[in-house]
């Protein structure tokens, strides 16, 4: 799962623009995990839900 995520970081993220400094590239990386891949990207390994929704249904189920 983590080599899929980094290629998936590496493909939309890295492959797609430059960075003018180690900062800013830290901000688009966590950007980009925060903002689409846990709250948007569907998993195919959590049944195509977001991290998110995964989480939420996981957290119901235990209440």
């Amino acid at each position: 799962m983590a080599e899929a995520f980094f290629a998936t970081l590496e493909r939309e993220l890295v492959d797609r623009g430059s960075f003018r400094s180690q900062a800013e590239a830290r901000l688009a990386a966590f950007a980009f995990i925060e903002g689409f891949y846990n709250q948007t990207r569907r998993h195919s390994a959590l049944g195509y839900l977001s991290l998110i929704e995964y989480e939420a249904r996981a957290m119901a189920e235990n209440d």
